[in-house]
Formats: structure tokens, sequence, C-alpha cells
């Protein structure tokens, strides 16, 4: 029998060391965490506590932690769409809510994402619509935008995807910024605010019913009034592309004391992923997303908007492998 050199033997360790290394290498952390049973803690970037984001986002982050292996997710009070997906870029969260006009400049690198770069995000799913709220009180003798100039205005938290909506708004309405006396609130504040009587009106990029402008409705403060906006549908599909803007309806039952429907401009919300997460992790978040709608629509009604057909479609980033890999598994996936 000839026995093994010490060599020999020394070279099959450093093989085998080197072989786990490259399996190791070959996984995404995501994907050793996986296998290896740890926990791997999932932020969940969403928006202000009066939006839809951040109950939609905590019954996701639920669900993931209870039907995703080995996560544990928490859901994030942030600004929303901007910051959210400056948070994927920057390693900060791993998933999150965005608007898709604001998504689509993330991808592009342009607007406020011009000094860091295209943001490497992909989609896991569209989920509902955005109805752009232009909201003020009967009182204040609003009609249309062009009578917001010289009046104090709320356009959203700074780094919202509302900010950017509402800037791109006033435009096309033929307003500059400078024109209005500018708050850049939040949507619960900007309620506050209104009811206060330190702003006459607020715009507000949301799904329905928003929270904080149904406790306004409700408040007793005076009788609630959305402006239409839909007639610079036109200018705003010209400048950032038909894909992005499109008209809806709120219908004057998603919020009390509306006198009628109101036709706005709508725009698509997405939910979001850096490039990098792994493909098992991706498709396990897309799946659970709809396994456990129901439990997702108790906490918001926006979650039952969610259908197989129209999640594949408006998004202006790249779907993920993993989210594309559920789609084709349900037949609905058309590339």
């Amino acid at each position: 029998m000839v026995m093994p050199s010490h060599a020999s033997a020394s070279r099959r360790r450093v093989l085998a060391i080197l072989g786990g290394g490259l399996i190791a290498a070959a996984c995404s952390p995501q994907e050793m965490a996986q296998q290896s049973g740890a926990k791997q803690r999932l932020s969940v970037a969403t928006g202000g506590t009066g939006g839809v984001y951040y109950p939609y986002g905590g019954g996701l982050a639920k669900v993931i932690s209870e039907n995703v292996k080995n996560a544990e997710a928490t859901a994030e009070v942030t600004s929303a769409s901007v910051d959210n997906l400056k948070f994927i870029r920057d390693g900060k969260a791993d998933v999150a809510f965005t608007l898709a006009d604001t998504l689509d400049d993330a991808v592009k690198g342009i607007g406020p994402f011009q000094e860091g770069g295209k943001v490497p995000v992909q989609a896991l799913a569209v989920l509902y619509i955005n109805f752009t709220h232009v909201v003020t009180l009967e009182e204040k003798g609003i009609n249309k935008i062009a009578d917001l100039k010289g009046k104090v205005v709320a356009t959203g938290a700074a780094g919202s995807g509302t900010e950017i909506i509402a800037f791109r708004l006033l435009e096309a309405a033929g307003l500059k910024v400078t024109d209005i006396q500018k708050q850049s609130l939040a949507v619960a504040p900007s309620v506050d605010a209104i009811k206060d009587g330190k702003i006459d009106a607020f715009i507000w990029s949301g799904g329905l019913p928003t929270a904080a402008v149904l406790d306004l409705a409700n408040s007793g403060k005076g009788k609630i009034k959305l402006l239409s906006n839909d007639d610079v549908l036109p200018v705003l599909q010209k400048q950032y592309g038909a894909a992005l803007y499109y008209k809806v309806t709120v219908p004057k039952t998603a919020y009390p004391g509306l006198a009628a429907d109101v036709n706005v401009v709508g725009v698509a919300n997405a939910l979001v992923v850096n490039q990098k997460m792994s493909d098992t992790l991706a498709y396990d978040i897309t799946k659970v997303l709809f396994e456990k709608q129901a439990e997702l629509g108790a906490i918001h009604p926006e979650a039952k908007n969610l259908k197989l057909e129209t999640a594949v479609v408006g998004s202006p980033a790249a779907f993920h492998k993993g989210a594309i890999k559920y789609y084709q598994e349900k037949k609905v996936w058309k590339g």
C-alpha cells in the first residue's frame, strides 16, 4: 500500500478549502444566509405614516417574516419614493415602494439621482395606481390649479415622489414653483396644517383612500375639495412619456363630502429591490405578495388591486429574474 505524502494530503486540504470558497463566492450573502439557516434581516422602505406605503409595507414585512424562510423584515418610515430608491442604491434598504415616474428617473440617473448616478434597481411587481390629489377646502375659493398662484401650498415631503409630481403638475399648468408659497410637508402634516389654517392647499400622490385625507374629510374643519387636474396630461405625457402618466378618476365615494367624481393624473406604484438580491429571495417575496394578498388587503384596500396580469406591466425598471420566474410559472410573463 502506498501511503499519501504530506504534500499530497496538504494539497487536498487546500483544494477543499478553495472549493468551499468558490461555492461561497457563487452565492449571494442572502443565499448563504438562507442555506445556513441564519436569519436575514430585511428593511422595507415605505413612506410617511399618513399614506398607503406604510401600512401596506408593514403588512408586507409581516407576511415576509412569517412565510419566507429565514427572513425577518421590518417596515421603515421614510419620505417615500426618492429617498427609498437612494436607500436601495446605498444598501440601506432591501425592498422599497416607489412611484413609477421617480423610478424612471432612478434607472436613467437623472433628476434627484443625477449626482449618485443610475440606481441598480429592479422590479418585483407593479402594485396599484396613485391618484394625484390636489386638496383644499371649499371655503378657500380655489377651483383650478392656476388658482394656487400666490397661495400657501404643501408640495410633499422633501425626498418624496409627491414632490416630483407636484412640481411637474404646477409647471404643466403654467405655474413656477416660485409662484406659490411652498411648504415641504408630508401628507399627515399637510392635513394638520390645512386644519389649522396655515396652508391653503396641498398636493399628494397616493392610493385610495389615503388615511390622512380621509381624516381631513371627517374632521369637520370644512368641506373637502379635490381639484381636477387631468387637463395637464397632454403636457406631462409629451415631456415625460405617455406610459408614465394617464387619466384616472377619484370616485366621490372615496372621501366623505366630495360633490362629484374627480378626474386626475394617475401614476403606477412599484415594489422594487436592488438587482443584487438573490433570485431565490426575490422569487419568495413575489410569491408571498400574491399568496398572502387577502391578508394584505385586510390591512389596506389598495393591496386588493394587485393582479398577476397588471403586476408585470408599467415598470420603467427591468424585472428581477426571481420575479420573472414566478410570473412564468403563473403563465403571465410576456417578456
